[in-house]
């Protein structure tokens, strides 16, 4: 089954608690945190984490847009995140290891975010050591942005490699996936796909739910 998970990110933040009731026909909650630094752009944190914690029972998928993740992938987890991504561009590839290996310490799920213009091979340290693998179709760091179809042949080798090397490893897209992109991913061999306006936007969001998952 194809998994949504609706980023918050174009939720409403005044009442941010309605907002994420209104997605429980989700599979994930996703969760962006931007530094100002690793992106052009500042969202939210660790007290928002442990906040949304305590009002859903939705898994968080919690995407660290961060300079040197390893410095808080720990506290993310206790604050409640079930799964933390963390970028393979954000640090050297010895803190991105040791950063995975603090979230398995933590008992939660470590994933990697590739770039638009990070090669796939780029996974291929960490790919039998991860639960999730995310493909940015737009440039990290705001919503809204037009999707990036040229990001489907790393989809599909990433797929290829995940079959042959960690079948249970999830395959997850990020960005301008609505009604008219979503069959893209799928067909490219994404599994998991987060939504924010085109989930947000919407005027029956259970439907749009329904309908992304093609």
């Amino acid at each position: 089954m194809i998994k949504i998970a609706p980023s918050i990110l174009s939720a409403d933040f005044a009442n941010l608690e309605r907002d994420i009731h209104k997605i429980a026909d989700a599979d994930y909650v996703h969760v962006d945190v931007m530094d100002g630094r690793f992106v052009p752009n500042i969202s939210i944190g660790i007290p928002v984490v442990r906040d949304i914690r305590r009002v859903t029972d939705l898994p968080l998928d919690v995407h660290l847009m961060i300079q040197e993740p390893v410095r808080y992938v720990e506290q993310f987890c206790d604050a409640g995140a079930d799964l933390v991504s963390i970028h393979v561009e954000s640090d050297m590839p010895e803190n991105i290891q040791s950063a995975i290996h603090k979230i398995h310490a933590k008992g939660k799920k470590a994933g990697i975010v590739l770039k638009p213009k990070t090669p796939a091979e780029c996974a291929l340290p960490y790919l039998s050591q991860v639960e999730l693998i995310l493909v940015m179709t737009v440039e990290p760091g705001f919503g809204g942005q037009k999707f990036m179809a040229d990001m489907m042949p790393k989809v599909r080798t990433l797929r290829q490699w995940i079959d042959r090397d960690n079948p249970g490893c999830e395959l997850e897209v990020d960005g301008g996936v609505a009604p008219d992109t979503c069959r893209q991913c799928i067909d490219a061999g994404a599994n998991v796909l987060v939504a924010g306006s085109a989930v947000y936007q919407a005027q029956d969001i259970p439907a749009r739910i329904r309908q992304l998952r093609g």
